[in-house]
């Protein structure tokens, strides 16, 4: 017998005919109302709405097979472990890694981003050593190597941007140096859209010796990954943004790489031996995931990439740049409107500001028109710094959204313009 969450719960072949309308049905929060009207979700760069087969496969965990992993040799126990390691099998095709031993189980992106800090920047780089980022850095891509300068003395270097939200390449190629031992750049900015040549980069810092760690946790739903192609050395994402749960995320990292950092957390099922004279540390990848892991949202994780998986990468993303196209179009069509972040290469995110009115009076007017948009800064302050502005309003789409809800949207922005008059 094998229970009812470790195979794909969605099954079915590659949709290459996408319907958006029959696609909508499998995303119970779609039927949602808020504020007496339909919901219309478009704070997917935040976190994406799951699709039935994920909540089918978390539900199915929880009650018909709930058991610790790795350590029971009875049946559910052992059930679980299956569907566990199958996910992590499942992961490592979906980024083409070479070997599971490459995917480590983190609790999302961020944890995944302070791991390499911590277990491979303090042990390898030392003071004067230079890192760099990227001016269009999410918080969880700048904060840890700050600390991690603190910590040992490193130099923490910035690309710069230009006004339209793109990395200045020239700028740079003039940072590397036999100095710079990591980067880690932002590979889709979440507050910008702005989808960064991360090929050319990786193959400029190799070329200096330099390790490179991608934040794909936007870019993971927007174009297909592989790893080997890449050639980076770490890559992480989270699993709510690719339609799967919260609390679960993916550090990949070269074999070679990982084998030779230390642990970054101690406790259960990341050693082989403990006595109170010595602890020798287990294989990969559990050297890297003590205590009981996320087990039912690792369950989740893998239905929402064998989900995902099912749609066609080519239509997926020739209909969310037609919604990007159209958005644009019809934001910039109200007086007072501008869009922060318009770059040439650019995915579906439109951040935006309205003339005399602050972002959060604006996302709380249109939530009144069942509108889900994100406000503020998105975690990534010194892109508004960069443009002198406190925030944005920002529309993230999805492929379960439509031309109609871009209006919803537009009709709601018009009206919170005629409270401001």
């Amino acid at each position: 017998m094998i229970l009812k969450f470790l195979p794909n719960q969605h099954g079915g072949s590659l949709d290459m005919n996408f319907n958006v309308q029959k696609l909508r049905q499998e995303f119970p929060n779609l039927n949602i109302q808020v504020h007496g009207m339909p919901l219309v979700y478009l704070d997917n760069a935040a976190t994406t709405l799951k699709p039935r087969c994920v909540i089918d496969a978390i539900n199915a965990y929880y009650v018909t097979g709930v058991s610790n992993v790795h350590r029971g040799v009875h049946f559910l126990s052992e059930q679980a472990t299956a569907a566990f390691e199958y996910s992590r099998q499942v992961v490592r095709q979906f980024l083409h890694a070479r070997r599971v031993e490459e995917i480590i189980f983190t609790k999302g992106a961020t944890e995944a981003l302070n791991l390499v800090a911590q277990s491979y920047g303090r042990h390898f780089l030392k003071k004067g050593d230079e890192i760099i980022i990227s001016h269009m850095e999410h918080h969880s891509n700048i904060v840890p190597w700050q600390l991690l300068c603190e910590q040992i003395g490193c130099v923490l270097k910035v690309i710069p941007i230009n006004d339209r939200g793109e990395l200045i390449l020239e700028e740079y190629l003039k940072l590397l140096s036999d100095k710079t031992k990591l980067v880690s750049l932002v590979w889709v900015s979440n507050s910008l859209g702005t989808v960064n040549p991360v090929k050319a980069v990786i193959e400029a810092a190799h070329s200096q010796g330099a390790v490179v760690v991608i934040d794909a946790a936007q870019a993971v739903t927007h174009t297909m990954i592989n790893v080997q192609e890449l050639d980076c050395d770490f890559l992480v994402f989270s699993g709510h943004k690719v339609f799967g749960p919260t609390g679960v995320g993916v550090l990949y990292g070269k074999e070679k790489y990982l084998s030779a950092m230390p642990p970054y957390q101690g406790g259960g099922d990341m050693i082989k031996s403990v006595t109170f004279a010595k602890t020798t540390y287990n294989d990969l990848p559990y050297k890297f995931e003590a205590g009981t892991p996320p087990i039912a949202e690792v369950i989740g994780l893998r239905s929402a990439l064998e989900y995902f998986q099912t749609h066609s990468w080519e239509s997926m993303h020739q209909y969310k740049q037609e919604l990007l196209d159209y958005g644009t179009k019809a934001l910039l069509s109200i007086d007072g409107v501008r869009i922060v972040g318009t770059a040439k290469d650019k995915t579906s995110i439109l951040s935006f500001v309205v003339d005399g009115i602050h972002p959060h009076d604006l996302g709380t007017l249109v939530d009144q028109e069942g509108v889900a948009i994100r406000t503020g800064h998105h975690c990534t302050q010194p892109v508004m710094e960069f443009f002198k502005i406190p925030a944005t309003a920002r529309a993230s789409l999805a492929f379960y959204n439509t031309k109609e809800e871009l209006d919803i949207l537009v009709r709601a922005i018009n009206r919170a313009k005629e409270i401001f008059k």
